[in-house]
């Protein structure tokens, strides 16, 4: 049985410890609220513009497409991995993680020359156990002052220019989408080069106002909108990404509250139970020992 002296201790670790995760639950509340926000309202210029781009696409010659939109030359790909600089988030970086080692195995067996960008410290930490010879890069601590600035100077125009040097083919981006604060839906997306359907034939229907016309033509409005794209995709995965942190850390720190409540029940019941135990016993020590002088 438990002294009360380590009771008293483990009572007061456990009740320090839930106070330091209900703090954490109401930052991460805090910020998940900003997160969300900035995350909602970037999507539908992010979705405006990927159709836009796949409808002038689509009538654009085929012949003289932009790299960016051209088929891939080769099978050497790229992923960008969207993980949190720090943990207490639940399985948020841990799903994303084995969502890329499969992917990675999967390429592998295909034929594929794989490489890697690390956006945030988390992933980086794992997946260079096993892979980090694939790692080309690690971006860290964008998500503390993100903007669209430095998404497009710390990770699109960097991962453009390399993809002009001719270092990969096909780029694919990993990451959590927000759906809600206890729920996020692992995401794989290709920005590089743009994935563009098949032209729907033209049937003669009845479409009012018929195609349009573009000054300059498509393929200079393309050679433009594209770079400004990737970095749209990549800024989107990015708020995504952040919301998705702070709605996991969130319910985990909630959950952690909850469960330092529980023990704390637990630990009060053992003390109490304890310390009766010891009262009895010292009660039954003097009435012992009264009772040995009377006799």
């Amino acid at each position: 049985m438990p002294n009360l002296k380590s009771l008293r201790t483990r009572i007061r670790s456990v009740g320090n410890t839930q106070q330091i995760t209900k703090a954490m639950k109401m930052v991460a509340a805090a910020k998940l609220r900003r997160s969300q926000e900035r995350a909602i309202a970037t999507r539908p210029y992010s979705q405006g513009m990927g159709r836009m781009i796949q409808s002038i696409a689509s009538m654009a010659d085929e012949q003289s497409a932009p790299p960016l939109l051209a088929a891939p030359r080769g099978k050497r790909i790229r992923l960008v991995v969207f993980t949190a600089d720090r943990g207490l988030c639940g399985s948020f970086n841990s799903g994303i993680v084995r969502s890329v080692r499969s992917k990675i195995v999967e390429l592998q067996e295909e034929g594929f020359e794989v490489s890697l960008l690390c956006v945030g410290s988390k992933g980086n930490d794992v997946l260079k156990r096993q892979f980090g010879h694939l790692i080309t890069r690690v971006e860290v601590g964008i998500a503390k002052n993100l903007s669209f600035e430095s998404a497009e100077r710390q990770v699109s125009a960097r991962l453009l220019a390399e993809f002009e040097r001719d270092e990969f083919d096909v780029c694919l981006i990993v990451y959590n989408k927000f759906l809600s604060a206890i729920s996020q839906e692992l995401t794989w997306r290709q920005v590089v080069p743009m994935p563009v359907p098949e032209a729907v034939e033209d049937t003669g229907g009845d479409q009012a106002g018929g195609s349009p016309f573009y000054e300059p033509e498509e393929d200079e409005v393309l050679k433009v909108l594209l770079p400004q794209n990737v970095t749209v995709q990549i800024f989107q995965a990015l708020v995504e990404s952040d919301a998705s942190e702070h709605g996991a850390r969130m319910t985990a720190m909630d959950n952690a509250v909850r469960n330092a409540g529980d023990m704390l029940r637990k630990l009060h019941t053992t003390y109490n139970r304890t310390r009766q135990a010891v009262i009895t016993t010292e009660l039954m020590e003097i009435i012992s020992g009264a009772e040995s002088l009377k006799g």
